[in-house]
């Protein structure tokens, strides 16, 4: 016998939702790759996550898609998140302090359809786009006036001309919350690094239990810094902080911070890791379409 209380998928995209409609006003604060200082509020973040979602829906992606980035810690990365995880493809964050070797054989392994970058970042596309074939486009955080010139990528793309393309009404899916919606690579790991996805369900989770005041103890009135870059270096489930600051930051003000600015001894610190080393890959590391290498 079922219970007669209403049932909801827990959803990346009902957080964002959540956080418009009692949080708008509250800032996101980040200083971009452009030196400056931006600010703007949760109601303007999901308006571009939406219009992301619809660019990216016009580009032809589809629900499971992978969508690479390789990104610090900004507001254009939140806006990753929420779009693509929301409109049910995967975000698939890298670490850029990989070898290049590893970052290509990440990006093929993945079979990741586009790729986003903040421009710190172009020497690494610059190495690796030729060796990327399955990628339609590259695409660069950034607006038209900070675009780079003769960068010798054919298929590089505006982040803020793409969201002019997206409709700001669009609509988030009904989905599966056991459905796939990051997927992040262990580093330091024996052989190539592997592949561990995160569903909607188990990232609500996290966010639940790192709220509680046992946790992080987090409410509407704390300001948040998070420290740990997306990527998720130095093992998988360090990113789980990032989903805590991020996809949990409907309960709190959040101030993002620029990972680049950030010591590497800092970077250490943080959640502990768990690790996958010790366990079989074709039963617990991802493949695409589920097959172990």
């Amino acid at each position: 016998m079922h219970g007669l209380m209403m049932h909801k998928q827990l959803l990346i995209s009902s957080l964002i939702e959540h956080a418009d409609r009692h949080h708008g006003d509250t800032q996101i604060v980040s200083r971009r790759v452009e030196g400056d200082i931006h600010r703007y509020t949760f109601r303007d973040c999901h308006r571009r996550a939406r219009q992301l979602a619809s660019a990216l829906t016009g580009l032809g992606v589809q629900p499971a898609d992978r969508i690479g980035t390789l990104a610090w810690n900004g507001y254009r990365h939140l806006e990753l998140y929420y779009g693509i995880g929301g409109m049910g493809a995967i975000v698939h964050t890298i670490n850029p302090r990989l070898h290049e070797d590893q970052v290509a054989y990440i990006a093929n392994h993945a079979e990741d359809q586009y790729l986003f970058f903040d421009l710190t970042f172009l020497p690494l596309i610059k190495l690796i786009a030729g060796r990327c074939s399955g990628v339609k486009a590259f695409i660069a955080m950034t607006d038209r006036a900070h675009m780079p010139t003769d960068a010798g990528i054919d298929n590089l793309l505006c982040y803020e001309d793409l969201l002019q393309q997206g409709a700001s009404d669009y609509a988030w899916p009904e989905l599966d919350e056991d459905a796939a919606c990051t997927l992040c690579y262990t580093s330091g790991t024996t052989g190539n690094p592997k592949g561990v996805l995160y569903s909607h369900r188990s990232s609500l989770l996290h966010t639940y239990a790192a709220a509680l005041p046992d946790a992080l103890n987090c409410s509407a009135r704390d300001v948040i810094l998070p420290v740990v870059p997306a990527a998720g270096a130095s093992g998988t489930n360090r990113r789980v902080f990032f989903q805590h600051a991020t996809h949990h930051h409907w309960r709190r003000s959040l101030s993002l911070g620029h990972a680049a600015q950030v010591s590497a001894d800092l970077r250490r610190g943080g959640v502990a890791r768990v690790g996958h080393d010790r366990v079989e890959p074709d039963r617990h590391h991802w493949h695409p379409q589920g097959q172990a290498p």
